[in-house]
């Protein structure tokens, strides 16, 4: 697999994320339209291999173990970018969502509203 050339995350920037605690939120967001698709978890691993294959990978808490998002679904996420906050404890990751981002077929997992105006 090819390697990932993110022109915004360097080196630098890598060691400055704070794996202390083992997960990292990470923020899913589409690149395009910025809506917010999901929220998972990776270590410094999952985040290893999303840099190396392209595509997002994550920790599974319940599941207790790697997931590669679009394996099963075939609902890829291509990286297009990834940034860190000012703490270095959490991610934001703009993708190219193919098909739904959420296991219930929803193209977002935040589509509930608990408030509206």
């Amino acid at each position: 697999m090819e390697s990932l050339q993110l022109s915004n995350i360097s080196n630098n920037n890598l060691k400055e994320v704070d794996f202390n605690k083992g997960l990292i939120p990470v923020i899913i967001q589409d690149y395009e339209s910025k809506e917010v698709l999901m929220l998972a978890y990776m270590n410094k691993e999952s985040l290893n291999r999303t840099l190396e294959t392209g595509t997002t990978w994550f920790w599974s808490r319940s599941r207790n173990k790697y997931w590669n998002k679009g394996a099963t679904s075939g609902h890829f996420q291509h990286v297009k970018s990834i940034s860190i906050d000012c703490d270095g404890d959490t991610l934001l990751i703009k993708v190219e969502q193919v098909g739904a981002a959420c296991h219930t077929g929803s193209r977002t997992c935040f589509y509930r509203e608990i408030i509206t105006e």
